[in-house]
């Protein structure tokens, strides 16, 4: 794919990534887990200007997915490491939102490439718990440009700023 993208489960473990949502987001890797970066990596939360927005759609997303089936060993785990981790999680969890996850924007200010405005879809994969989260920016802005430039050096092995 020439944009970003990555897969999570449920729990937003991430389970495949490509090469260009890493360069990306270095903290976007196989084995990682999207809301333990988010809220307790301090690399991966400087990556994210919209932080708060961020965070607050991602908590309420995960208890959408969740919904009823909080007695889940992983889901209970996940939710204490994050609340004895998290202040600002903490906060999050205890106002009870819940949103049905979908379309909405993101910014990415990356220490190299700038700020990258882009769009986030996460596309649901039918009959299982995972989620194909793609980032795409408008055709002819400047985070397109640079998302496109990034993914023809990667493809060429220029580096990033060939």
């Amino acid at each position: 794919m020439n944009v970003p993208a990555f897969v999570l489960n449920r729990y937003r473990d991430v389970l495949a990534v490509n090469d260009l949502a890493t360069a990306m987001e270095p903290s976007l890797v196989v084995g990682s887990n999207r809301l333990v970066s988010l809220f307790t990596d301090p690399a991966a939360r400087a990556y994210h200007p919209d932080l708060d927005a961020n965070t607050a759609s991602v908590v309420a997303q995960l208890r959408a997915d969740i919904g009823t089936d909080d007695r889940d060993p992983r889901y209970q785990a996940l939710v204490g490491e994050l609340s004895l981790r998290s202040e600002q999680f903490r906060r999050l969890w205890a106002r009870h939102d819940v949103r049905i996850g979908g379309s909405d924007s993101a910014i990415v200010e990356h220490p190299e490439w700038g700020e990258i405005r882009l769009r986030r879809e996460k596309l649901a994969m039918v009959g299982t718990d995972l989620v194909l989260v793609i980032y795409h920016a408008d055709p002819g802005s400047r985070s397109a440009d640079v998302i496109a430039r990034q993914w023809l050096a990667m493809r060429t092995g220029a580096g990033e700023d060939g």
